[in-house]
């Protein structure tokens, strides 16, 4: 079921890309930055040990970013990787550390597609895959002497973006929510604020022959 969904919507998403195409769309790429209000990951289900990890603090992204669309819809692909130095399992303390590496395809309507000189909300909806890793830092020996593993692992994700764009800047609120579809506990959880910087939006737009 899982499988043929992600199909339809990456035939449906194509579809859009090739729409997008044909109509003088413009390319942009960039970066994109945040900050993390919060952070939450949890690990396959085990009686060993706690399986969560959570961050308040220092929860910092940084990634490539690229678009292709116009002033008010864009179809962007984004890899912010994160990193929270300070996570741990409060119930159980083991390590240090919380990394997570997302691929994240976005819809962006409105005054956030990248492509707009003027200034207004715009929001975003999308979905990709997520790996992310707990104790990056290395388990404590007392927890790696019961067995207990921290590994790289992978969930499906969804995002919804709001917020303020003008000019290939875009400053967004967001909430990414991530799951797993075997069953092992799997789930993450980041929701915090990010920054795009489309770097070609000033030399696309001032161009007559690329307005749209």
């Amino acid at each position: 079921m899982t499988r043929q969904f992600i199909l339809r919507i990456s035939a449906v998403c194509l579809m859009i890309v090739l729409f997008v195409g044909t109509s003088q769309a413009q390319f942009g790429i960039g970066v994109v930055g945040g900050l993390d209000f919060y952070q939450r990951y949890t690990n396959p289900t085990s009686s060993l040990a706690h399986e969560s990890a959570g961050s308040f603090l220092l929860n910092l992204s940084l990634g490539p970013k690229i678009w292709i669309g116009g002033k008010q819809f864009s179809i962007s692909v984004e890899s912010p990787v994160s990193i929270a130095p300070l996570g741990l399992a409060a119930k159980d303390y083991k390590g240090l550390g919380m990394a997570a590496v997302p691929v994240i395809g976005m819809l962006n309507f409105g005054k956030t597609s990248g492509f707009d000189r003027d200034g207004g909300l715009g929001f975003s909806i999308g979905g990709g895959l997520q790996w992310f890793r707990t104790e990056l830092f290395g388990l404590s020996q007392e927890f790696v002497e019961k067995g207990v593993e921290r590994a790289w692992e992978q969930v499906y994700i969804i995002q919804a973006n709001l917020g303020f764009g003008i000019s290939g800047f875009a400053g967004n609120l967001f909430v990414r929510y991530g799951f797993d579809t075997e069953d092992l506990g799997l789930q993450t959880l980041n929701v915090g604020v990010q920054t795009d910087f489309n770097f070609l939006m000033t030399k696309n737009i001032d161009d007559p022959a690329s307005r749209l």
